[in-house]
């Protein structure tokens, strides 16, 4: 059974797609940006912000679809400049510190409101 997954604590859908979708005890989070919902704002060049921000709105969207980040089994980080790879890592270390999900990064050419990261995730549901 497939359930659409929504919370208004992270921000919208920007085109034809879902936050989330929940497949039996599987959760797949859509590409999120750094875009803080109590301001409104990007932290257009601070890497390390947006990745935060980014996980913050992932973990808001894995809570609305019965799991967190500490359930992550694969995330997917997106980011225009390899050389934030550091920056990015270490906030990213810091909501995973014990058992890491599997995880990809690669650089790409662009990304949606001209952010510098993006990550999606697949999470696993306990109930």
């Amino acid at each position: 059974m497939r359930k659409i997954v929504h919370s208004e604590k992270a921000p919208a859908a920007v085109g034809p797609y879902s936050q989330g979708i929940r497949a039996g005890n599987l959760l797949f989070i859509s590409g999120q940006l750094g875009l803080d919902m109590k301001t409104g704002e990007i932290a257009y060049g601070d890497v390390e912000a947006q990745a935060r921000q980014v996980l913050n709105n992932l973990e808001t969207i894995a809570q609305a679809g019965g799991s967190s980040l500490a359930n992550a089994l694969k995330v997917s980080v997106y980011l225009t400049d390899m050389g934030d790879f550091d920056a990015m890592n270490a906030v990213y270390a810091s909501f995973f510190p014990e058992n890491p999900p599997a995880r990809v990064c690669v650089e790409v050419s662009a990304l949606p409101k001209g952010v510098e990261v993006e990550m999606d995730v697949i999470c696993l549901c306990n109930d």
